[in-house]
């Protein structure tokens, strides 16, 4: 397994990871089983980054991953996260709400410490400054290795990191999902600060196995995407086939050919799923090389917005 260390932390990932949120209800239906299956698996794969947060499931993921890594703690780096509220209602950035937080991922998790510990939405109502003091107050207790943020702006990431170093910033990139590239990537570049990408499918939009709107499960959270809307599927897959075409060219799949992409812009991928078929295509991801000119010809068939329909 390849590996990267995290910004300027002592901590060696490999160079993609699991994200586990679809593992709890919100993609449809689940199985647990199954779940530890595939996380357990990964490990077996070499992939120690795992990325959970409470407000998945609300509990459920946590004590999901805590289960699965009964007896393994050691193989993994936990990445989690605190700020939602239950149902992702809500934003709370307040010092004694992330001190009350992480008690509570920890007794989920069952665990001393998490490797990487997320601030997931930044709260407006609360200076950056005192969440970011609250959360180095983690690292200093030794209930926290490492400190991150989610979907934060070049200023609050520039204004957290003067608090205490920020190991990594996680926000959403993809082929569809390129905004970051503008001033965000080159922040965290300048910073030391390593750069995470959730959602490096689309959500699974890229993978090419979607169709049509109807094959969403009624309980799917992808419904109520702008993208995944009737008006926009059909143009949207036809994005997705002419990446199928390069894919093919590559002797790859779709979702390789996009997670690599990422990684070759600079990015650590966790793609999210619950299926050990899934899981192991993602990770060789990691043999597919992108030269110069695939990348043209990439930015060629999906250009920069070309997607219909926002993110959310």
């Amino acid at each position: 397994m390849k590996t990267k260390k995290l910004g300027h932390s002592d901590l060696e990932v490999s160079a993609i990871g699991l994200g586990l949120m679809g593992m709890s209800p919100i993609y449809g239906q689940i199985n647990d089983e199954d779940s530890i299956r595939t996380i357990q698996r990964a490990l077996e794969l070499g992939v120690t980054l795992l990325d959970t947060a409470d407000v998945y499931g609300n509990g459920h993921n946590e004590e999901l991953l805590g289960k699965a890594l009964k007896g393994r703690r050691e193989q993994a780096i936990i990445a989690s996260k605190f700020g939602f509220g239950p149902n992702f209602q809500g934003i709370n950035g307040h010092p004694d709400y992330v001190k009350e937080s992480i008690d509570k991922s920890l007794k989920r998790l069952g665990v001393d410490y998490i490797d990487l510990y997320y601030q997931h939405r930044v709260d407006p109502n609360v200076p950056i400054e005192e969440t970011v003091g609250a959360m180095a107050d983690l690292v200093k207790a030794g209930k926290v290795r490492t400190i991150g943020l989610s979907e934060a702006t070049p200023e609050q990431i520039r204004r957290a990191h003067a608090i205490h170093p920020i190991t990594a910033l996680q926000t959403e990139y993809s082929l569809w999902s390129r905004e970051v590239e503008a001033e965000i990537i080159p922040t965290v570049n300048e910073l030391g600060i390593s750069f995470v990408a959730y959602s490096p499918l689309s959500r699974g939009f890229l993978s090419g196995e979607l169709r049509k709107f109807e094959d969403l499960e009624e309980t799917d959270v992808r419904r109520r995407l702008p993208r995944f809307q009737p008006e926009n599927f059909p143009k949207n897959v036809e994005l997705v086939d002419k990446v199928k075409e390069i894919a093919t060219e590559k002797n790859c799949t779709p979702s390789q050919l996009a997670i690599a992409w990422t990684i070759a812009n600079g990015a650590l991928p966790i793609p999210g799923t619950k299926r050990l078929s899934y899981l192991e295509e993602n990770v060789d991801s990691l043999e597919v090389e992108l030269t110069s000119e695939d990348l043209r010809r990439i930015d060629a068939v999906m250009p920069k917005d070309a997607v219909l329909g926002s993110r959310y």
